[in-house]
């Protein structure tokens, strides 16, 4: 699903990305893992095509992303669903109003809200909750928000950028385990996190970026 080949980035004098090199495939669940400035959150946007790379090549379905026209970058981002640690919610809408929201960009016929929301909603466990506005909510409500809201348009793909930075163990552990039954419903997740004991929990498989450069892959039962 997703080939990333010999992939540079630079930031001026900072080296975000040096030579990386991996594979995701379609159904997996894989932790980009390392500590603040390994390079996670650049190569997310990478994947995304907020940035493109210095060298190398990103390939999505066999499609070179970093080749893609600027026309054709909003359609390829709507295979993907994003969910950021700092929610990005919108707080004068209703919780029912902030995941209707991609919809309306889509532009998919306002009779098919109410059906696509409710389940939706049913899955991340916020259907009581649908009338509540973003400032009556704990932080695992918010969370399960920002799932819910890219998950509403079908990604193909889910990239998570520290969805457990704001939250504590216990909050964190119910958040990823959400993710992990997304994972088992068909979607790829790929998760930056630099919890170990998540990862440690969760047993998928791990990139491991350190200054940007990759250090290992490992795999469920151990180093590749």
């Amino acid at each position: 699903m997703i080939k990333v080949v010999s992939v540079t980035k630079h930031f001026g004098e900072v080296n975000a990305l040096e030579d990386v090199n991996f594979e995701v495939e379609e159904g997996e669940f894989v932790f980009i893992m390392g500590p603040s400035g390994a390079g996670k959150t650049t190569l997310l946007k990478l994947l995304l095509r907020e940035y493109t790379p210095d060298t190398g090549q990103i390939f999505f379905d066999k499609v070179d992303i970093t080749q893609l026209p600027d026309k054709e970058i909003p359609t390829f981002r709507q295979k993907i669903g994003v969910v950021f640690q700092d929610y990005k919610l919108l707080s004068e809408r209703t919780v029912r109003e902030n995941v209707e929201v991609p919809l309306a960009v889509i532009k998919v016929p306002q009779e098919e809200w109410e059906a696509r929301v409710d389940t939706i909603l049913n899955l991340v466990g916020l259907s009581k909750k649908a009338d509540k506005f973003p400032s009556q909510l704990a932080g695992g409500e918010l969370q399960r928000i920002s799932l819910a809201r890219p998950l509403i348009v079908n990604p193909k793909l889910v990239m998570a950028d520290e969805p457990t930075g704001n939250l504590d163990w216990d909050t964190a552990e119910t958040i990823v385990e959400l993710f992990e039954k997304i994972n088992k419903e068909g979607k790829t997740v790929i998760m930056a996190t630099h919890n170990k004991a998540i990862v440690d929990k969760l047993k998928k498989r791990v990139i491991e970026l350190k200054d940007g450069r990759m250090l290992k892959s490992k795999a469920k039962e151990g180093l590749k």
